[in-house]
């Protein structure tokens, strides 16, 4: 079962198991990141939203609890970009995560210092253009996921960025179990990453208020897509606040996004020029836009409202629609060899091919 349950994604990411754990904010904290590499999968800490002058000191802390191999995800867009690449460099992660920003030159400098890159991509073009930029592997999130999404299932993205690409390729979005492993192996792909379902672990740091609000989600047409939160579309787990949101108008909405926008500027170190700084850049980006740009604010301030502060109600829950289907908190340990047991009865049972049907006595 081990032997054939070994893919290429373990070979690069130095991994037992070809199962990822996404990098999710303020969620994929120290602890969650080394329980996930001490499993035998690869964790990714969530580089995005440490503060800034606090990203050695967060790698350190995994490395404390870990001797695995283990991931940093990171936008070119945050303030301390270049304090997480020197970072990664210096101590030599393994390998990092990012969405659209880092161009050719960045990704150059990285793999120069041997790290992988593993972009996350929501489109066929966003895949092929992350190759051509230098890509070592690629995650592919269909719709179903968490956080911001796109609008093709995985089922169809999956394959067609197999046939597109000539890396490693990962499947995310829909994924908890031993059976979905080996669906997206039998596609193609080379291992599955897994947010919603590591945030559901007993090594997860959300508070036990906001856990029980995700087990209580038993129906997946409640874990939907909204764009009020900052113009993109986003899955999350529908709520007082989400609803709220959708209700105000956009002005209302801007405001309210200007306000965090000035509250998080000052806690971030950040005058009035570098915030029109940092606006220009995420603007420039492939996702820019004057609407996303200012109303971006609203997202880290809601999020960690619902999943730092434990609040279910009056913050924002990201959540792939998979939730509906996970009852129970399991340890990453736990969790990641149940993935693997799954997966090699699956293939016994595969292998072994269809039961004969009992004949009916005529």
């Amino acid at each position: 079962m081990t032997d054939s349950l070994h893919t290429i994604l373990c070979d690069k990411l130095g991994c037992r198991y070809p199962v990822v754990q996404t990098a999710m904010g303020w969620v994929a904290d120290a602890n969650l990141t080394a329980a996930t590499c001490n499993a035998g999968g690869f964790g990714f800490l969530a580089g995005a939203t440490i503060e800034p002058g606090q990203v050695e000191a967060s790698i350190l802390d995994v490395k404390e609890r870990t001797d695995r191999p283990f991931g940093v995800n990171f936008h070119m867009f945050q303030p301390n970009a270049e304090e997480v690449l020197d970072a990664v460099i210096r101590h030599k992660v393994r390998a990092v995560s990012y969405g659209r920003g880092p161009d050719a030159k960045t990704i150059g400098r990285l793999k120069d210092a041997g790290v992988i890159c593993m972009p996350t991509v929501g489109a066929v073009k966003h895949a092929i253009k992350a190759v051509e930029l230098g890509a070592d592997v690629v995650t592919v999130q269909g719709g179903e996921g968490g956080g911001h999404t796109g609008a093709v299932p995985t089922t169809i993205l999956l394959p067609q960025v197999i046939e597109a690409v000539d890396v490693p390729v990962v499947a995310a979005g829909g994924f908890s179990d031993g059976r979905g492993l080996v669906a997206a192996l039998a596609w193609g792909a080379a291992g599955i990453a897994m947010g919603t379902r590591f945030l559901l672990t007993k090594d997860s740091p959300v508070p036990k208020s906001t856990l029980d609000r995700y087990l209580a989600t038993k129906d997946p047409a409640v874990i939907k897509v909204s764009t009020a939160v900052d113009g993109l579309p986003q899955r999350f787990i529908e709520n007082d606040e989400l609803r709220r949101l959708e209700q105000m108008s956009l002005p209302a909405r801007l405001a309210m996004s200007a306000h965090y926008a000035r509250k998080w500027g000052k806690e971030a170190g950040l005058g009035p020029l570098g915030m029109a700084k940092l606006g220009l850049k995420v603007m420039s980006g492939d996702e820019g836009g004057f609407r996303q740009t200012v109303m971006a604010a609203n997202l880290p301030t809601l999020v960690q409202r619902g999943i730092v502060a434990g609040d279910p109600d009056h913050g924002l829950l990201p959540s792939g629609q998979v939730a509906a289907r996970i009852a129970e908190l399991e340890s990453c340990e736990e969790l990641i060899s149940r993935i693997m047991r799954e997966a090699g009865e699956r293939l016994d049972a595969l292998a072994a091919g269809p039961k004969p049907r009992k004949r009916r006595a005529s």
